[in-house]
């Protein structure tokens, strides 16, 4: 039997966790509490890797290396191998003014701004109050640890 190696093209599924068990990704079709398509960001079916291509998770495309279809592992992405650490830096406050009149501001609320650099940034209102508003442009999982259980389904 075929062994995956460097440069192959597999399909894997996966299901990627937080450490408190909250499914943030998945391939396989979900229930009710589980990952849901406009959460998880992706269709369910297996997803394809082409192995050193650094299109997913490094330590996943590694992991791959030398499994065998329907072999099965389970590694933990570091920050760092993932969305980064968390920085303070990139959390900052507003005039409630600067925003458009359009939007009310909740918390928890996505909203796409421009820098002064004319590049778009995504960031999370974590702080309102009747004058200011305080945003977050840390990626939503900067800091965590992640788990993936993945299985090969098939090398292409």
């Amino acid at each position: 039997m075929s062994k995956v190696k460097d440069a192959d093209k597999v399909l894997i599924n996966y299901v990627g966790t937080l450490d408190d068990g909250t499914i943030i990704d998945s391939t396989y079709p979900h229930s009710e509490d589980e990952c849901h398509d406009d959460e998880c960001g992706h269709d369910h079916g297996p997803y394809e890797v082409v192995i050193g291509a650094g299109d997913f998770y490094v330590p996943i495309e590694e992991a791959l290396i030398g499994m065998q279809i329907g072999d099965k592992k389970k590694v933990t992405i570091s920050p760092e191998d993932g969305f980064g650490d968390y920085d303070a830096e990139l959390v900052f406050t507003i005039e409630r003014s600067e925003l458009p009149e359009e939007i009310v501001p909740e918390l928890g609320m996505e909203l796409e701004v421009t820098g002064d650099d004319d590049d778009v940034y995504f960031v999370t209102i974590i702080g309102v109050t009747d004058t200011e508003v305080k945003l977050d442009s840390n990626h939503p999982l900067a800091g965590e640890e992640l788990t993936y259980e993945f299985e090969l389904m098939e090398i292409l």
